[in-house]
């Protein structure tokens, strides 16, 4: 990663200079039941790449709370993956498993507070309690069970008394809560599985939500950094860690943008299904977005993290074109690895007038790549050249060899066709040619003049290799599943013909095969006796001439490169992003999104003739919008821009405040509800009146006197503690203009 001040940097740089942590502790904390792919490969860049930037720490630990799902094949697949990427985690690997005792007395501690309860609602009550976005849940009755009766049910829970789903433990939090996350979420739930590290000792597993907050605290991390997903869980990781009332230091949570990739998934589950349905050959497949795929396939360390750092940290998700990440690959290989020759689909060429055979020395890299490196050619009268490299009525363009046209061959002589042979059924079998002694790759004095060189192998010497031709396993843009694969995503060549100097003792190497793409001996299925070459990626995007003849949208996300050059914008395309940039006040990366995607910017341009709110519409028609554009049709929407104006004008007037906006569009989503009728019908019209909310101020400055005493000691950053427990307190309701000017005004 690069030195950039993304928001995460800048956090961990306040911190530090705050005195708020001696030290940077983060970790990468994933579940053990699955592969990890390319969106962990960002965590890991991100975690360990801030640890190693401040001089830090980022702890591995296996997050091993579901007895069902995890397996130790996981645990090492993830630390493969972390060594691979260039990354160290020190002496240990952590578990959460380790701190199932610390735990487990944590939840007790709980229940002791009154603040968690064993719940024996079966599942489909319990989530019926649980209410909607615009209606509060009901508590289970259980909820009034004395501490004793919990202590003593948690305690039989734990020795295995119960069958799995006859109790759960709960926090006793709020079920009336805006976040639906707070409403009683669950603790603990009884798994009679084995355990694949703790084996039968435990009938009960702490949930995600306890056990992560609680095993930062345990190993002091001191910035916990998840994917947005998990944004609403935040408040319950503060809500555990501040009932239990820990000993500082604490770590707090922050939030960044998982990596969405076109033509690919990357559902562990949907994952899971290709490897046990035998869609593919398994976790380590070339054509699967997974760290073991990529490695097998040839891809490098170095373009994965070039990647990583390419897309950047953050704070909205949008979907990444995967040209780039297959750029990446490309640029990164070009300075590295030899040109070698391979034919593919061979094609027999006799040079009559050439007896005898030579060896030419031909240089391994062009001109422009400074390395140095060379082989020797084998070279005969008998050779095979690309069956595509000889047309016999080609077309107007076409620069290789014809019965008309000579041609060079990479490295040696030029050559011309005297005769085609072909077969009964008019299929060409062999070119008889006349070769120029005095047209030497280097020497040439012949006065031929030839428009291209093509690659070719001596047929005694050449040897017989397995290519294996991988492109992508999906051929729609954003996957839903097996319906969706590409048939053409692999295509196995059992006999092309590579040049002799490639294969070597070390097959473990990269090359570009001329005029075919990078490959790689792979790692697995190469001997001596089959050598398998792996397609890396090819030398250009063939993909961006498919997508054109689909006629399929153009990417919904950044300006992307291919080849390394921006693809250009339609001249409509353009005159929208100048219109938006200059008229409009849209910065760049808006104005991009809008312009180059013709839903997004209709969609928009529709909102905007009933509300003339430019910047507060295009942020929400780009992240909101587009998010569920993504995954449906226009048509199928059930709100309208209509509904968005709306929902934007009650954010300019003050009605709602950014928060409450973002429930709504969530409710707006699934009911097609007008944004109106869901904040009466919940409530949650913003609070202005400063005679509302300076009780509730008060009431939390009474609370908080060693807090007050910082403030006025001298700690002004406390004032953003201030204001956020006021907006806690009334459930994002309150305005927070006017909570911040009564806050500071009260603790002056």
């Amino acid at each position: 990663m690069n030195q950039s001040k993304d928001f995460l940097r800048t956090i961990v740089e306040e911190d530090l200079k705050s005195g708020k942590y001696k030290e940077v502790v983060t970790r990468f904390p994933p579940e053990p039941n699955g592969f990890p792919h390319i969106g962990h490969a960002k965590s890991i860049a991100i975690n360990f790449g801030i640890a190693r930037d401040y001089k830090g720490h980022c702890n591995l630990r296996m997050d091993d709370t579901n007895p069902t799902t995890e397996d130790t094949q996981y645990v090492e697949a993830l630390k493969d993956a972390v060594k691979w990427l260039g990354f160290d985690w020190g002496d240990d690997v952590y578990f959460t498993s380790d701190y199932f005792f610390q735990l487990y007395d944590y939840a007790v501690q709980l229940i002791k507070m009154d603040k968690a309860y064993v719940d024996s609602l079966d599942e489909e009550t319990m989530r019926e309690y649980r209410g909607t976005v615009t209606e509060a849940g009901r508590r289970s009755k259980y909820a009034q069970r004395s501490v004793e009766e919990n202590l003593d049910l948690f305690d039989r829970m734990k020795n295995g008394e119960f069958k799995d789903g006859e109790h759960v433990l709960r926090a006793k939090i709020d079920m009336s809560a805006a976040n639906m996350k707070m409403r009683d979420p669950l603790l603990y739930r009884i798994r009679h599985a084995h355990h694949f590290r703790a084996g039968d000792e435990w009938s009960i597993y702490p949930m995600y939500d306890f056990a992560h907050c609680l095993s930062d605290y345990i190993e002091g991390v001191t910035h916990s950094i998840c994917t947005l997903e998990f944004e609403n869980n935040r408040d319950i990781y503060n809500w555990v860690l501040d009932t239990l009332e820990l000993k500082p230091p604490r770590p707090y949570q922050h939030e960044f943008a998982r990596l969405g990739i076109n033509y690919t998934v990357m559902s562990k589950r949907k994952l899971l299904e290709l490897v046990e349905d035998g869609q593919v050959s398994g976790w380590d497949d070339p054509r699967l977005p997974t760290i073991a795929g990529y490695k097998r396939r040839g891809y490098t360390p170095e373009s994965i993290l070039t990647f990583c750092d390419q897309i950047g940290i953050a704070k909205a998700n949008s979907m990444v074109d995967v040209a780039q990440l297959e750029f990446c690959i490309r640029d990164d290989l070009n300075t590295k690895v030899p040109r070698v020759m391979c034919v593919l689909d061979p094609l027999k060429v006799t040079i009559e007038n050439y007896e005898g055979s030579e060896e030419i020395d031909a240089s391994y890299y062009p001109d422009d790549v400074p390395k140095d490196g060379s082989r020797k050619l084998p070279f005969s009268r008998e050779i095979y050249i690309e069956r595509d490299d000889f047309m016999e009525n080609p077309p107007k363009g076409y620069f290789r060899l014809t019965p008309e046209q000579p041609v060079r061959l990479k490295h040696g002589f030029i050559i011309s066709c005297k005769e085609v042979i072909k077969d009964a059924n008019g299929n060409i079998t062999e070119i008889k040619a006349e070769y120029y002694p005095d047209s030497r790759s280097g020497s040439d004095s012949s006065g031929i003049k030839v428009k291209s060189a093509i690659q070719w192998v001596s047929a005694k010497e050449a040897k017989t290799v397995e290519v294996r031709l991988y492109d992508r396993l999906f051929s729609a843009e954003i996957p839903e599943g097996v319906d969706d694969l590409n048939p053409d995503s692999l295509k196995i060549i059992k006999d092309a013909l590579i040049e002799p100097a490639v294969i070597t003792d070390k097959p473990d190497e990269r090359f570009q095969f001329e005029r075919q793409g990078y490959f790689y001996a792979d790692p697995v299925d190469y001997s001596d006796e089959n050598p398998v070459f792996n397609k890396i990626v090819g030398l250009k995007d063939s993909w961006s001439k498919k997508t054109k003849v689909k006629d399929t949208p153009k990417p919904k996300a950044k300006k992307v490169q291919v080849d390394g050059e921006v693809v250009p914008m339609s001249e409509a395309e353009q005159a929208l992003f100048d219109k938006y940039t200059a008229e409009f006040g849209l910065n760049s990366e808006v104005a991009n999104t809008l312009a180059r995607d013709e839903q997004l910017s209709s969609f928009y341009e529709e909102s905007l003739s009933l509300l003339d709110s430019p910047v507060s519409l295009a942020n929400i028609v780009t992240n909101e919008v587009a998010r569920e554009l993504k995954q449906i049709e226009a048509s199928e929407l059930k709100f309208s821009a209509k509904q968005i104006a709306q929902l934007v004008q009650m954010v300019d007037d003050t009605t709602i405040s950014n928060k409450i906006a973002k429930q709504v569009f969530e409710e707006m989503v699934r009911s097609g509800e007008d944004p109106a009728k869901i904040v009466e019908a919940k409530g949650l019209v913003q609070i202005s009146d400063p005679a509302k909310i300076s009780p509730i101020i008060d009431e939390i400055i009474t609370k908080n006197p060693d807090n007050v005493a910082k403030f006025r000691a001298g700690n002004t950053k406390l004032l953003s503690f201030f204001v956020g427990q006021v907006l806690k307190a009334t459930g994002g309701k309150a305005n927070p203009k006017v909570v911040n000017e009564l806050v500071a005004e009260k603790l002056k």
